[in-house]
């Protein structure tokens, strides 16, 4: 679930933290750039592990800050595919199951992968796994805040990057044309997606394979 990732990058130590060791203000500037953070194709950062390298530290003129190329680990979090997770489930829709784990939110099992036959209820906004026996039907709710065991069966990672001039000339073009500023904001996108199923024996609700 959790890896380390070997990375490199120029820090840049304002002024005001030369009072401080090299090394600390380094891990303060690298944990606050980087922690919480996803990086494409990468993860989510958690935690610098250890420092590995230091290069030479510059300063530019006009810029009163020292530049350091630095070699470091991080810790990521990015499951392996076909690894089993424990979450929480965290709402239903009609895209299927949202799973938390706590730290990290954007888990989706999809409708199909779910196990089958399954059907959304649009009362109570829940799936839920119409289970066969000899004794007849039995609906299986998914209810909200349940454990779920699941596999991971793949990863969606999305460039969320600001894109500047594309921006401008979008707000550009809604001047121009004279349209109400109050304009349909777009759909924020995840930049790292989790995809999930339960679609085989021993997967799904943690209660649906206890043994009383």
């Amino acid at each position: 679930m959790f890896t380390l990732v070997e990375m490199v990058d120029t820090v840049r130590i304002p002024p005001w933290q030369f009072q401080s060791r090299l090394n600390d203000a380094i891990v303060e500037e690298l944990n606050k750039k980087l922690a919480n953070k996803v990086v494409f194709n990468v993860g989510l950062c958690v935690c610098l592990y250890d420092i590995t390298k230091l290069e030479d530290s510059f300063i530019f003129p006009g810029d009163g800050a020292s530049h350091t190329k630095v070699h470091f680990r991080y810790v990521v979090f990015r499951p392996f595919l076909d690894e089993i997770i424990v979450g929480k489930i965290k709402c239903c829709s009609q895209e299927g199951v949202h799973v938390s784990l706590g730290f990290f939110d954007d888990i989706v099992i999809p409708p199909e992968s779910l196990q089958q036959p399954a059907k959304f209820d649009e009362a109570e906004q829940v799936w839920l796994w119409e289970y066969e026996t000899d004794e007849g039907a039995h609906d299986l709710y998914m209810d909200h805040g349940e454990e779920i065991r699941f596999r991971i069966v793949d990863e969606v990672f999305i460039d969320t990057s600001p894109t500047g001039p594309s921006t401008a000339a979008n707000s550009t073009t809604a001047k121009s044309t004279g349209t109400d500023t109050k304009e349909e904001q777009p759909q924020k996108e995840a930049p790292y997606t989790l995809i999930g199923s339960i679609s085989e024996p021993g997967l799904g609700l943690l209660s649906w394979w206890t043994s009383n």
